[in-house]
C-alpha cells in the first residue's frame, strides 16, 4: 500500500470515528437535555438567592468601611498631599491669637454687665428718688395738719382762758375743751 492511500484510509476511519463520535454526542445532548435545562433552572434560583443573601451584607460593609476606614484613609491621603505640596498655604491675614480674642470677647461682656448694672441702679435710683419726693409731700402735708391742729388748740386756749378770766373760777376748765394733742377732755 501506498503512503496516499494509507493517508486516504487513516482519514476515512478518522471521519467515520468522527461521525460516530458526534452522533452518540447527539444521542447524549438529547437524553440529557431534560436534565440540564433543570439544572439551570435551579442554578438561576441558587444563584437569584445567593445575590439577595449577599446584597444587604456587602452594603453594611461598604457602610462600614465609608464609616471607619474611608476617614481615615481621606486623612491619611489629605497629610500626605500637605506634606508632599511645595507651596506652603498663603496666609491671607495674620491671625489673632485666641488668649487675645478671649480677652476681648470677656471685656465685651463685662463691659455689657456694668452696662446692665448701671441701668439698673439707674433705675433704682429714680425709684428711691419717686419713694423720697412722695415721702417729704406726706411730711409737709403732716406737718401742716400739725401746724392747723395747733393753731386752732392755741386759739380754743386763747378763747377759753378769757373766757374763765372772766367769771369763771380759775381751777375750773371750760366743759369739752380740747387739750393739745386733740383729745377733747370733760
Amino acid at each position: 500500500m501506498s503512503v496516499a492511500l494509507q493517508r486516504r484510509q487513516a482519514r476515512k476511519e478518522a471521519d467515520e470515528a468522527l461521525s460516530r463520535l458526534q452522533e452518540m454526542a447527539r444521542e447524549q445532548a438529547e437524553r440529557i437535555a431534560p436534565y440540564a435545562a433543570q439544572a439551570k433552572e435551579a442554578a438561576a434560583l441558587r444563584l437569584q438567592q445567593a445575590r439577595g443573601w449577599t446584597a444587604p451584607r456587602l452594603q453594611t460593609a461598604a457602610q462600614r468601611v465609608e464609616d471607619t476606614v474611608a476617614p481615615r484613609v481621606a486623612e491619611l491621603l489629605n497629610t500626605a498631599a500637605q506634606k508632599v505640596d511645595p507651596t506652603p498655604p498663603a496666609t491671607s491675614r495674620r491671625k489673632l491669637p485666641r488668649a487675645l480674642v478671649y480677652v476681648g470677647i470677656g471685656a465685651v461682656g463685662l463691659a455689657a454687665v456694668y452696662g446692665v448694672l448701671r441701668l439698673r441702679r439707674a433705675a433704682q435710683d429714680a425709684e428711691w428718688q419717686a419713694n423720697l419726693e412722695s415721702a417729704r409731700e406726706q411730711v409737709r402735708h403732716t406737718r401742716e395738719q400739725l401746724a392747723a391742729k395747733a393753731r386752732q388748740a392755741r386759739e380754743r386756749l386763747r378763747s377759753g382762758a378769757t373766757a374763765s378770766a372772766e367769771g369763771a373760777s380759775p381751777d375750773a376748765a371750760p366743759e369739752g375743751s380740747v387739750e393739745l394733742n386733740g383729745r377733747v377732755t370733760q
